[in-house]
């Protein structure tokens, strides 16, 4: 947990005033948690990561439940609006914004997003359903993704038309 923290610091510029930065303590304490033994222990953590993930929501404006598999230099550059399903999984090196939801398409399909790496999602994006989005992919803002998306490409639109990068915008994520 303590290196995770450390590279979360990093990662975050050693800003520790980033709501981002906050909202990733309690993401990695509960992740942390599952591995504490006696469970009567356990309990006592998993009540105390409950409470600071509802105090994180209520502050930030920001659920990122400790289910969600995250790789390394995950960055939350906005603070509010954003939901990410307990489904979803992140490669390393994406960010996410204000106003972005991760997560199902319909509660009958309990799936999220995989996500890849160097993912950049744009403000107000929408991803949703069990669907694939490739490496070094960006998002526009307020794009509404429900298909596939595949590497070096750009989702932008309602509903997302996909468009290949150019090499000079891969080169810059």
């Amino acid at each position: 947990m303590f290196n995770n923290i450390k590279q979360d610091f990093k990662t975050y510029q050693g800003d520790f005033g980033a709501q981002g930065f906050w909202v990733m303590l309690v993401y990695r304490f509960g992740r942390w948690r599952y591995r504490v033994r006696p469970v009567l222990l356990r309990k006592f953590f998993s009540l105390i990561y409950k409470v600071l993930h509802k105090f994180i929501q209520i502050i930030a404006g920001i659920d990122l439940p400790c289910e969600v598999e995250i790789g390394k230099g995950f960055i939350i550059d906005h603070f509010g609006g954003i939901v990410v399903s307990g489904y979803a999984k992140f490669g390393d090196h994406c960010r996410i914004r204000n106003g972005v939801v991760v997560g199902l398409k319909n509660v009958e399909e309990p799936g999220a997003p995989i996500i890849g790496n160097n993912v950049d999602i744009g403000a107000g994006a929408k991803v949703l359903g069990k669907i694939r989005i490739g490496n070094n992919v960006l998002i526009g803002a307020n794009a509404v993704v429900i298909s596939d998306v595949p590497d070096n490409s750009i989702a932008v639109g309602v509903p997302a038309a996909i468009k290949a990068r150019s090499k000079i915008q891969t080169n810059n994520l």
